[in-house]
């Protein structure tokens, strides 16, 4: 098992010292249909959108955070996903599985977005070898979401 490292001033050196997670690019069919859901379910806002070679893109971010984004590529055309209803079976689907998002409580945003009608693939339960508390939700495309939040928080 590989140990973990943690940023130091001695990284600053590396050639990638200044690289910073920015955005994830999820591929969906609709425009329309998905600003609205990521707007209306998870209180995302449009930052911009612009048609390039015969898709939409837009770049999305949270409601109170611009630092990182979901980057729609919009259009038809786009291939099938699988649909998981048991998070364990996603395990085997290959390439990018989920993006993750640290709240302050689950449960309460587990609540919420069943309130809102989102689709909850694994509900709340703790993972106490990571630290932490975690549940997974899933777009109308398939695209799975990790809610996530520190045991040490929880407790």
């Amino acid at each position: 098992m590989t140990t973990p490292s943690t940023p130091s001033t001695a990284n600053a050196s590396y050639p990638f010292a200044s690289w910073k997670i920015d955005h994830a690019a999820i591929r969906v069919p609709d425009f329309d249909a998905a600003v609205a859901w990521y707007t209306k379910k998870l209180n995302f806002h449009l930052k911009r959108s612009l048609p390039v070679a015969g898709l939409t893109f837009a770049l999305l971010s949270s409601a109170a955070d611009d630092r990182f984004g979901i980057e729609l590529l919009a259009g038809p055309g786009e291939g099938s996903r699988a649909t998981y209803k048991d998070l364990h079976a996603s395990y085997k689907m290959p390439g990018w599985h989920h993006v993750g998002f640290r709240v302050e409580s689950v449960d309460r945003a587990i609540d919420e977005l069943r309130r809102r009608g989102v689709a909850i693939i694994a509900e709340p339960q703790d993972v106490t070898v990571m630290g932490l508390r975690v549940a997974f939700i899933a777009d109308p495309w398939d695209n799975i979401f990790e809610i996530t939040q520190s045991l040490s928080d929880w407790l």
